[in-house]
């Protein structure tokens, strides 16, 4: 059994990536800048925001955080976007979710402008990641993309399923692997709390994409030898740490982890190029070069 150690190539990617910006600023270019909208004071969101904001520190990019309060009215958060959009200055931004209930995240998401959209989820994006076409793809499914290509999974030809149909990781993930595209060439069965006989589906799989948001949900008894899995999960659990909590992945580790050939931890695995594809993404806008 062999870790996807997402922590690792992480540090690879960001290395590449502030190489790049280095000579870039040496040739007298201009430095990316992401900026982040964060609304409320919701914990996980301010470590996410935090956590994406040191890692353009270690690349060398820019970065600045728009905090408003949970009470902010939509017009107010949408012209916060419209002026976004216009700053020259910043070349992508992410608003950061969940946000509250009183905003509906549809109309702000389309309100970005889709060349700034680096979270890749304007309806523009999303349709040109669906075509096969140039487009800003979600962080999170271009960041499991990238950690299968690193490691050198075979995955023409290979069956995969996907559990949970997201908008966020899910879907796209399950339409990346079936495009034609290396890693890609899936055969995808893309899975959820409707699906029927689940256990039998996952137990066919080549690769395991565990996306479905409920701690410790696939157990060994649903994993053949040999898989690939991927944990996408990172819920928060009570637990005696300084934090009262720790991550907790979707994949019972201790139970299926004996049975692959490769598994992603929690955390250390998807979260950490979750990250990375926010910045390459980052750079694409900025450069017009791929990240």
């Amino acid at each position: 059994m062999i870790l996807l150690d997402g922590k690792k190539v992480a540090g690879e990617v960001k290395a590449e990536i502030a190489g790049r910006v280095a000579q870039r600023s040496a040739r007298g270019g201009r430095v990316p800048q992401l900026a982040a909208v964060l609304v409320g004071d919701d914990g996980a969101s301010e470590t996410y925001v935090s956590h994406k904001a040191r890692a353009c520190s270690e690349v060398g990019f820019l970065s600045q955080v728009v905090r408003l309060p949970d009470t902010v009215g939509e017009r107010e958060l949408l012209c916060t976007v419209a002026a976004l959009n216009a700053d020259a200055a910043v070349d992508g931004f992410i608003v950061q979710l969940p946000l509250p209930a009183h905003i509906n995240e549809h109309r702000i998401i389309e309100a970005i402008n889709p060349a700034k959209d680096v979270d890749g989820f304007h309806p523009v994006n999303v349709g040109r990641m669906m075509l096969g076409l140039p487009a800003f793809v979600p962080a999170t499914p271009a960041g499991i993309i990238e950690l299968l290509g690193r490691y050198g999974i075979e995955t023409s030809g290979r069956h995969c399923v996907v559990l949970g149909r997201s908008h966020i990781v899910g879907r796209p993930v399950a339409n990346l692997l079936s495009q034609k595209a290396r890693p890609g060439d899936c055969t995808v069965t893309l899975c959820h709390s409707r699906t029927q006989r689940l256990k039998e589906l996952c137990r066919q799989a080549d690769i395991i994409i565990a996306a479905i948001g409920a701690p410790g949900f696939l157990r060994g008894d649903m994993v053949r030898e040999g898989a690939v899995v991927v944990d996408v999960g990172t819920t928060r659990v009570p637990a005696a740490t300084r934090s009262g909590f720790r991550l907790a992945g979707d994949v019972c580790f201790d139970e299926v982890a004996p049975l692959c050939s490769y598994i992603s931890p929690v955390p250390g695995g998807v979260g950490p190029m979750t990250i990375v594809s926010l910045l390459k993404n980052t750079w694409t806008a900025c450069t017009g070069e791929n990240g």
